[in-house]
């Protein structure tokens, strides 16, 4: 299921008025929930189990690896030693990070900032909705592991923070 189907998805239950919608096709599992008192609309698509057909038919669909090491993105503060256990804040939806509130404007955290948690990192546009995902945890942020732009997945690294002792 692609961003565009799921956007059409998204469309159809917003005008049809459906506040609940679940849906699973092959590895692929959609949860649409809305309302009132719920959050800005959102689509998880997770993968149920790979399978080397998958894999092969999106070979760049997962830009950053499994294990927390370094990947594209701004430069770090101060050097990280082998055994330092760095915090990792994942996107929890898909769709296109962005690193500021806005074109021009100056980021929401660069490398050697000190965040609280709660605190807005940056924004994940999905179907046109923006999405301040903030920190889970309080530290200094070591590096951003995506570029401004880019697209991003559910569960995907997306900012390595060394926590506060």
């Amino acid at each position: 299921m692609n961003q565009k189907e799921l956007k059409e998805l998204i469309d159809f239950l917003i005008e049809k008025d459906i506040s609940e919608f679940e849906l699973e096709r092959g590895d692929v599992k959609v949860r649409i929930k809305r309302g009132a008192d719920a959050a800005p609309v959102i689509a998880h698509a997770v993968p149920m189990a790979p399978t080397p057909m998958a894999s092969a038919a999106h070979p760049a669909s997962h830009s950053a690896p499994p294990a927390p090491a370094p990947a594209p993105g701004s430069g770090g503060a101060a050097p990280v030693s082998a055994e330092e256990e760095l915090h990792m804040v994942k996107s929890p939806i898909v769709g296109t990070f962005y690193e500021a509130p806005g074109p021009g404007a100056l980021p929401f955290v660069k490398p050697g900032d000190q965040v609280a948690a709660g605190q807005v990192l940056c924004i994940i546009e999905a179907m046109k909705l923006m999405n301040e995902i903030e920190s889970d945890a309080s530290g200094e942020v070591v590096k951003v592991l995506v570029n401004n732009g880019q697209p991003v997945e559910y569960g995907q690294p997306l900012f390595a923070i060394r926590p506060r002792k």
